[in-house]
């Protein structure tokens, strides 16, 4: 449901910031927060943000998109 996306979000943003800031904007960690929130963005029909997350994911893996 809605409050559940809600929910997901407020917990992923937070986790993605910390991440970054413990270790370094470049980690795989972050990619796959990045990653994780991307998919959110993308069930909730936000195809745009989703697509710039998952475009820095993929930078930070060395994988061309």
């Amino acid at each position: 449901t809605q409050g559940h996306y809600a929910q997901a979000e407020s917990l992923y943003k937070p986790a993605l910031e910390i991440k970054e800031q413990a270790l370094g904007p470049d980690h795989p960690s972050v990619a796959t927060s990045l990653e994780n929130l991307a998919g959110l963005y993308r069930d909730k029909n936000r195809d745009k943000e989703a697509e710039a997350l998952e475009k820095r994911a993929a930078r930070i893996r060395g994988i061309k998109r």
